[in-house]
Order: C-alpha cells, then sequence, then structure tokens
C-alpha cells in the first residue's frame, strides 16, 4: 500500500494523524485542579502528551491514581498532612466570628508565616539540579500553570519555554494589574472591598474610595511581593528577581470569567476569556438521588454546596442553617461532610459528595446555596440556576457580588447568619420571577460564542506551542516604569515646556513695561520744564 493510500485509509478511520506536542502542566489545588483537569483531559484527547509536575505535599491532586496522562511528582520536605493542615487553617481564619480583631490579625500572619514556609518548600524542592536537568531533557513545548502553584512562572523561565497563566481574576485583580499590565481605571472598574458593594456604575464618592481601595491594594501588595516571594525567587535565582516581573513574561492569560460575569474593561491581547470550560450538559443521576428529588414535586429542590474546601461547620452554625431549610417546602440536597445537625429536617439529605453539575442541571433544582467558588457560579450560569450567595473568603465575595448586581443571586454574611435570613433569601430567589430571568439572561449570554471556552483553552495552548509563544500579543507596558507608563515623565516634560514659555512670556512684558516707563518718564520731564 502506497503512503499515500495509508493516509486516506487513516483519514477514512478517523484517526487524528495531526501534530501534538509536549505539555508540563504545574496544577492548583482544590478546585483549580479541577478546572484544570478538563483543559487536561482535552488536550490529552488530542495526542498531546501531558505531566502534571506535583510536589509530594500536595492535598489535592491524586498523583497516586492512574491517569490519561504522568504524574512527576517531587520531594517536599513538609508532609501532606500538614500542608492540608495550613490551607484548612487558611480557609477557617474567615469562619471563625467569636475571635477579636487582635486574635484575628495575629491568626492571619500566623497562618501566612505557614503558608510562606510551605511554598519556600515547595518552591526549593522543584528547582534541584537533578529534577531540572531531567525536565530540560524532556523538550516541553510550554509549561501550563496556576498561580496557585508557587515558582511556576519561574520554572518557565528557567526552562525557557513558553508560559500559559490559568486563573480568576485575584484579589483586587492585583497579579493581573500589576504584573499582567491589565488597564483598570478606577473611574469604572472597581477595587474589591471588605463591604463589596462597588460596581462598576459608582458615584463621586465611590470613585474616591475605589481610588483610595487601589492605592492601599498597591502598597500591600507591593509589600507583601517584597518581603515573600521576591526573596524567595531571589535566592533561586542567585540574583535579584521579582514575582511580578517574572509573572509578566507570561505569554497567555487564560481568565476563567466571560462577560456573562464581568463588568465590561478592558483587557490585553493575551488576556483570553475561558469561564465555565469545565462545564457540560448533565448526566442522570443516581437511583436513590433521582428518586429523592422526583420526591419533590411541583416544589422541586434546592442544591447546597459550599465546595470542596469546606469540610464542615460549627455545631451552632450547621444548625441554624438546617433548621432554615426545613421551613421551605422544596427539598433539598446538601454537601456537607461534618456531624449531622440535631435541627435537619426531612426534606433535607446531605451527602459527603454531590454530582453538583448534574443536580443543577436537572429540571427539577430551582435555586443554588453557594459559598461563590467560580467553578460552582459557572454550573448555575451554565444551567440558568438562581443562587443564594455565602461567600466565605478570597474572590468569593467579589464573585457574588457581580452576580448580585446582575440580579441573578441574593448575598447573605455566614457570620451573623439567622434562620429567618436564609428562608428569606430563599423564598425571594424562588418566587421572584426576575431572579430566574436574570440568570437565565447570563445562560443565553454564556451559551451565545463562537467557540466553547474548552475549545478556546485548548487552542491558545496549542497557539503557544505552534509559534514558540506570543510575545507578540503581550503590550509594551511590561517594558515601560511606572512612571512611564502614566506618562508622568510626558506630564513633567510639556509642564515645564509651559512653565518656561510662561517664565519666558512674563520676563518679556516685565522689559517691555520698564522699556515703556522709561520712554514716558523724560516726556514727562520736559513737559514738566516747559510749564515751569
Amino acid at each position: 500500500m502506497t503512503s499515500g493510500a495509508l493516509l486516506v485509509c487513516l483519514l477514512l478511520c478517523g484517526v487524528d494523524v495531526g501534530w501534538s506536542g509536549r505539555v508540563l502542566v504545574m496544577p492548583g489545588e482544590y478546585s483549580h485542579w479541577h478546572n484544570m483537569r478538563a483543559i487536561i483531559e482535552a488536550l490529552v484527547d488530542r495526542n498531546h502528551s501531558v505531566t502534571v509536575l506535583v510536589g509530594s505535599s500536595s492535598p489535592t491532586v491524586p498523583h497516586t491514581q492512574k491517569a490519561r496522562f504522568d504524574y512527576h511528582v517531587f520531594k517536599v520536605n513538609i508532609e501532606k498532612e500538614e500542608a492540608d493542615a495550613v490551607w484548612s487553617d487558611f480557609i477557617y481564619l474567615w469562619m471563625n466570628e467569636t475571635a477579636t480583631k487582635y486574635e484575628t490579625v495575629s491568626n492571619i500572619f500566623q497562618v501566612m508565616s505557614r503558608f510562606m514556609t510551605l511554598t519556600d518548600e515547595v518552591c526549593k524542592g522543584m528547582f534541584k539540579e537533578d529534577l531540572l536537568q531531567m525536565l530540560r531533557e524532556s523538550h516541553y513545548d510550554v509549561l501550563f500553570s496556576d498561580p496557585m502553584m508557587p515558582c511556576s512562572d519561574l520554572m518557565a523561565q528557567t526552562l525557557n519555554i513558553p508560559l500559559v497563566l490559568s486563573l480568576r481574576a485575584t484579589f483586587a485583580y492585583s497579579f493581573e494589574r500589576m504584573c499582567g499590565q491589565m488597564p483598570a481605571p478606577p473611574s469604572y472598574v472597581p477595587a474589591a472591598s471588605l463591604r463589596d458593594h462597588l460596581t462598576d456604575r459608582m458615584s463621586f464618592m465611590e470613585r474616591v474610595e475605589n481610588m483610595l481601595l487601589y492605592f492601599s491594594h498597591d502598597v500591600f501588595f507591593k509589600l507583601y511581593m517584597m518581603f515573600t516571594f521576591d526573596r524567595i525567587y531571589t535566592e533561586i535565582r542567585g540574583k535579584p528577581t521579582t514575582m511580578c516581573e517574572t509573572m509578566g513574561k507570561a505569554d497567555i492569560w487564560l481568565i476563567r470569567t466571560y462577560w456573562d460575569f464581568e463588568y465590561p474593561r478592558p483587557f490585553p491581547p493575551n488576556f483570553k476569556f475561558v469561564g465555565g470550560l469545565h462545564c457540560k450538559p448533565a448526566k442522570p443521576l443516581s437511583k436513590e438521588m433521582e428518586e429523592f428529588v422526583q420526591s419533590s414535586g411541583d416544589h422541586g429542590v434546592v442544591v447546597f454546596s459550599l465546595g470542596s474546601m469546606i469540610k464542615n461547620l460549627t455545631s451552632e452554625r450547621a444548625n441554624t442553617i438546617a433548621a432554615a431549610l426545613g421551613q421551605i417546602p422544596q427539598k433539598v440536597v446538601w454537601r456537607y461532610s461534618g456531624k449531622t445537625p440535631e435541627t435537619l429536617a426531612p426534606n433535607t439529605k446531605i451527602y459527603d459528595w454531590i454530582p453538583q453539575n448534574d443536580l443543577l442541571g436537572h429540571p427539577k433544582t430551582k435555586a443554588f446555596i453557594t459559598h461563590g467558588g467560580t467553578n460552582g457560579l459557572y454550573e448555575a450560569i451554565y444551567h440558568g440556576v438562581p443562587m443564594v450567595g455565602l461567600p466565605l473568603f478570597a474572590d468569593q465575595p467579589d464573585n457574588l457580588l457581580h452576580m448580585k448586581t446582575k440580579g441573578a443571586a441574593v448575598v447573605l454574611d455566614i457570620n451573623t447568619l439567622e434562620s429567618k435570613d436564609l428562608v428569606d433569601a430563599l423564598k425571594t430567589v424562588l418566587n421572584n420571577p426576575s431572579y430566574k430571568e436574570s440568570i437565565m439572561r447570563l445562560s443565553r449570554i454564556h451559551h451565545d460564542q463562537p467557540m466553547k471556552p474548552l475549545d478556546q483553552a485548548v487552542y491558545w495552548i496549542e497557539f503557544v506551542m505552534r509559534n514558540k509563544g506570543a510575545k507578540h500579543l503581550r503590550v509594551q507596558a511590561h517594558e515601560l516604569s511606572w512612571y512611564q507608563y502614566h506618562c508622568l515623565d510626558v506630564a513633567a516634560f510639556l509642564l515645564s515646556i509651559a512653565a518656561l514659555i510662561t517664565f519666558l512670556w512674563v520676563k518679556a512684558c516685565c522689559f517691555l513695561f520698564r522699556r515703556c516707563v522709561r520712554k514716558t518718564r523724560p516726556e514727562r520731564k520736559t513737559q514738566k520744564s516747559k510749564n515751569e
């Protein structure tokens, strides 16, 4: 058989004989890993060779399990249980309503100190010479990472390969603004705040507050980086190196949102939106769960989950929530692994794990109680389910503020939550048709895209591999100093020219005035002499 006939046979048989590359992945943890795994699976489907580089202390990346891709585990001098405890302490730090302000500040410093110790050990583990030599010999085409994995951008620079980042907007968009050079006009781009009330439509005083927030965020971010990550990066590189400068060299930033979520705003050309890439049509539920859902009748079902990071609640808070859920006519599917609340009602069923996407896509589902994680929000948008938000920490309050502003959610404070508050919020979302209409509008926007988010993410990773990077999409702002970026040097130059012209004009006027005065004085003297 000739080579041409063989090629035709392969094409007719549906065999993909296209180009394939080698992808090195450095993943985040918890929901970040679930999001990245969807992209990894799609890359494997397209015949790319994928290696996931993960530390031995990783609490959630299942590197001991068999997968369609390869895991390479490097040794970290911290046990997995200790790393998991650091993350857990960080999470529950924001849920201790009994702590005083002094205790909260003290706890924050303690947890962050332990977190930086973990980060330091992970970075040292991945930059051992034998591991670097093995990675160099593998000749990877691209490094795909989540900034949650420390030093991944420094690894791309060390291996001299292109970098693709996957992230959801960080606190106050700090990484995006200060490292990725994303424009953020404070007149209509709101910064994150503790009160979470700023939107893209601000009054004069809100714009003043927004400007001050950006200033405080920038100062805090620079000082924090200087004393933490910049120190680690400098130690590894052996010369002064900053995290922001290193991260700013990324070729593509895959932002896990879309215009169904974001306020309209400018973005650089190497920022690509892939929000909801993990969403998919609902699959059938298990027989036992389907029977429970169907038993809800016309009232339907409420799905309740605080994500994979929250394993339990205090007894008081769990009882408050359970009592509220028992006062609605809907059946409730609650993901919760803590002690069963004493006030748990017959209409509520607790599971250690739930098929959240499949439940949200079920026609019986009427509302979603969520902590505001990006993955859960997008599953609700994808399937058109209105929300009641109980944000906990990080980007969750800001995420739910977006949903509240767009009319698709009611947001409560979990630390001051009373049963009546949750009941009222659920009744509002369930009985007011505007919430369903708003979330369906967002769902239509999400589905009305020229390319599916997952396909878009895979396309841009392949684009970077094919073109050995995407530096032509990287704005020149990365090469400018802060005063050049804001044209302060130009403003100073123009002000200097204006001051010089003004000075010369004043001097000329003074000179002419003196000439006129001198000319007038002799004439007056002559006239005076004649009069005498």
